[in-house]
């Protein structure tokens, strides 16, 4: 019984983050932050990336070399670029009342920390992370990783 009341309390919660996006406007997430040089690139459109630009599944986040970005999704994950980077934000779904979560994150290049949010809490399986060479799997809390350029032996 204390296991049911855990979980209805949990899903209340987890619709608090959500209450100010309407579902069907699909924005997943905001720019929390951007200092330097910062781009959203969506639908072939390159947009500066500035503090309080909504962000969409497919969006492509960019960095030059004085750049860096935070962002926080729907879910309250944060995700940091560094400079010289670029993501994709390849998939997003976030319906605890559905019990439906899917994060997929591209990293091409560059530095990115990652802070999980009520998806890698919920549903870790959920989460995925994709470099050039590597695809990483949520089991903890966070992670940085670097996808740099490939070293030729």
């Amino acid at each position: 019984m204390r296991h049911i009341l855990f979980v209805a309390i949990l899903l209340a919660i987890v619709s608090v983050p959500t209450w100010g996006y309407a579902d069907t406007d699909g924005i997943i997430g905001v720019v929390h932050n951007a200092a330097g040089s910062t781009t959203v690139t969506r639908g072939g459109n390159v947009l500066p990336a500035t503090t309080g630009t909504r962000l969409h599944t497919g969006d492509t986040l960019g960095t030059g070399p004085d750049g860096s970005l935070g962002v926080i999704l729907r879910d309250n994950s944060s995700l940091s670029l560094g400079p010289s980077s670029s993501l994709v934000l390849r998939d997003f779904l976030f319906s605890p009342s559905e019990g439906k979560f899917s994060l997929l994150v591209r990293l091409s290049k560059g530095t990115m920390a990652y802070l999980s949010g009520l998806i890698g809490k919920l549903a870790p399986e959920k989460a995925r992370f994709e470099t050039p060479t590597a695809t990483i799997g949520i089991r903890g809390t966070h992670f940085v990783v670097n996808a740099g350029e490939t070293v030729s032996q």
